[in-house]
């Protein structure tokens, strides 16, 4: 099993797309880093040799993956919730942050929906 950025890929699945269970990789950057390695991107993680792992180590190393990413992703969230712009407010409160309507859906971010309870209607 071939362990880079320590993340297990997966045996079965060709390169290119085993590639995209390190978080910050995604299709196209993946068959990037086959081709920059050449490494054939159709080829199964379980036939890699050890020379091609650290081919494809050294060129994941350039990019900026997994647990850096995610440092840098929840400190700029930080940030602008700290400056209490738009967005922070939106993701203070627990609201969708790019313009999505909130009338109707947004349960992701919203959570289960809330009962409100009835008005009594006063009869004449």
């Amino acid at each position: 099993m071939a362990r880079i950025k320590n993340i297990e890929l997966p045996n079965e699945k060709h390169v290119c797309i085993g590639l995209t269970a390190i978080y910050g990789i995604g299709r196209s950057l993946a068959l990037t880093i086959c081709n920059d390695a050449k490494v054939e991107p159709t080829k199964k993680i379980k036939d890699l040799s050890d020379d091609e792992i650290s081919k494809l180590r050294k060129e994941i190393d350039k990019y900026e993956v997994e647990g850096d990413l995610r440092r840098e992703t929840q400190m700029s969230i930080k940030n602008k919730m700290e400056i209490n712009c738009y967005q922070g407010v939106r993701h203070k409160k627990g609201l969708p942050v790019r313009g999505q309507r909130t009338s109707r859906n947004a349960r992701t971010r919203k959570g289960k929906g809330k009962v409100v309870a009835n008005k009594k209607k006063v009869g004449k």
